[in-house]
C-alpha cells in the first residue's frame, strides 16, 4: 500500500464511529478526482504561436500574395502590427484542418 494511504487506513481503524462518514466522504472525493483524471484526455502540448509573413502564409494556403493582401479581412488568423500584415501559424493550421 502507498505510504500516503497508510494514514487513511490508520484513521479508518482508529476514528470514532461518528467520524467515519466524514472519512468516507473525503476518500470518495479522492477516488472521484483520480477517476476524472484517468478519463480526461491527455493535455496537448501547447506550441507557442508564430507569426508568418505574407509570403509564407500564401505558400501554405496555396494562393498568391496579392490575393492575401486583397482578402486578408476574411481570414480570422490575420494579425496586423502597424502597417505590417502577419498571419497566426496556429490559426492558419486550424483553418486548413477545418477546410479538409
Amino acid at each position: 500500500m502507498r505510504p500516503e494511504l497508510e494514514i487513511a487506513l490508520t484513521a479508518a481503524r482508529t476514528l470514532m464511529p461518528e467520524e467515519l462518514p466524514r472519512l468516507l466522504g473525503d476518500l470518495e472525493e479522492v477516488r472521484a478526482t483520480a477517476l476524472a483524471r484517468l478519463s480526461a484526455p491527455a493535455p496537448a502540448q501547447m506550441k507557442p504561436d508564430e507569426l508568418l509573413d505574407v509570403e509564407e502564409a500564401s505558400h501554405r494556403l496555396g494562393v498568391s500574395t496579392d490575393y492575401l493582401y486583397r482578402h486578408h479581412p476574411k481570414f480570422p488568423f490575420t494579425r496586423r502590427l502597424g502597417r505590417k500584415l502577419l498571419f497566426s501559424n496556429l490559426g492558419l493550421a486550424q483553418y486548413l484542418r477545418q477546410r479538409r
